[in-house]
């Protein structure tokens, strides 16, 4: 990981060096603190990760996440989300479900932001959705019903009664009496 650090430093320096004249004594300097600027952040950064990782650890308040205007991840931190749900499969390849357990998240708390789903809903009362879901309901059952063949109705052939064998008398046992 070193080599990284040494090409990451020199690349930075030289390109700030371009721009700015320095004598050797600068440029020393400009690479030590470079390289040690990368060093620090390269082993903080590691913890940092290692800590984001750890199951359970949200980058933020619950509460602070869902607001009215937007939503917010609690793995990644990121914010300005109106609905979680792309966000969640396509960045960390979860499910809504799995989100919630992982962060205690009642079924309750929509995972949406509240004006964008009352934008929604606003938007669905407007355009009468409800009533055609429930028109477009009734059509389809109709034609479920019509494609279904009626059954023909079976005659029961008369059968023979089996004869009932007469059951065996059962002896009674007289009760023991508890002392």
């Amino acid at each position: 990981m070193t080599a990284t650090l040494v090409e990451l430093t020199a690349g930075i320096v030289s390109s700030h060096a371009a721009g700015t004249e320095m004598n050797s004594d600068d440029l020393i300097q400009e690479i030590n603190r470079v390289f040690t600027t990368l060093k620090k952040l390269e082993t903080e950064g590691a913890t940092a990760a290692e800590g984001a990782a750890a199951p359970g650890a949200p980058a933020m308040p619950i509460k602070k996440a869902f607001q009215n205007d937007q939503v917010c991840c609690l793995i990644c931190g990121k914010t300005g989300f109106k609905t979680l749900t792309r966000h969640l499969k396509q960045a960390h390849d979860m499910k809504p479900g799995q989100y919630r357990k992982q962060f205690n998240i009642p079924a309750s708390q929509s995972l949406t932001a509240k004006n964008y789903s009352e934008a929604r809903r606003k938007a669905a009362n407007e355009n009468n959705l409800a009533a055609n879901l429930e028109k477009a309901r009734a059509v389809r059952a109709a034609k479920k019903d019509a494609a279904k063949p009626a059954k023909p109705v079976k005659a029961a052939a008369a059968k023979p009664a089996k004869p009932v064998k007469a059951a065996k008398a059962v002896k009674a046992k007289p009760a023991k009496a508890k002392a």
